[in-house]
């Protein structure tokens, strides 16, 4: 049985075991590379009777950014990149949330890469609630946003001999959430 909106009322944690935070960048202008983080922690409130009272904020480790290739990795680990060294985190914080739906929020907020804080606006889609087998309420929500890499910092790249760059300027944030309810 699923739990009506207003029981979503409530505070959240991510779970991190099946929540996905992941990106999407263009690479030599003919392919897409994809990669995850696999660390990170987010909170959320949830307010079921009027949305635009919720919040959220995440914390992601660069350190633990993968794209499958550890060579590729530990060059976004770099100044090249996201200087994970300097830069340990990336934050998203929350400013307002606009429900445009039933099941569909416009949620905008302060992303923060490499000490560059700007405003992101990220359309989420509430995909559901469940008690899991151990007495948890859980709510998912999926999202995306395509931002500027260069807005933030991160400008490295090589010109390609036939044209072009190595790297695009678009990345795709994507968001796979599963968050448990508190108390």
């Amino acid at each position: 049985m699923t739990a009506s909106i207003a029981e979503l009322t409530g505070d959240y944690v991510l779970d991190p075991a099946h929540t996905r935070i992941g990106f999407v960048a263009r690479h030599a202008m003919v392919t897409k590379v994809h990669g995850a983080f696999h660390e990170f922690e987010g909170t959320a409130h949830l307010d079921g009777n009027d949305p635009s009272r919720s919040s959220g904020q995440v914390v992601i480790k660069v350190e633990s950014i993968d794209t499958g290739v550890e060579q590729r990795d530990q060059h976004l680990r770099t100044n090249d990149f996201l200087d994970a060294p300097t830069y340990p985190d990336i934050t998203f914080r929350s400013t307002s949330v606009e429900p445009r739906s039933d099941t569909e929020y416009r949620v905008t907020g302060d992303l923060t890469v490499k000490d560059t804080t700007r405003p992101v606006t990220i359309d989420f889609e509430y995909t559901g609630n469940a008690v899991d087998p151990y007495g948890n309420l859980r709510v998912g929500l999926e999202g995306s946003v395509a931002i500027s890499r260069k807005e933030f910092g991160v400008t490295w790249n090589a010109t390609l001999e036939g044209g072009g760059v190595l790297v695009g300027d678009k990345i795709v944030l994507e968001f796979d959430i599963s968050a448990i309810k508190q108390g």
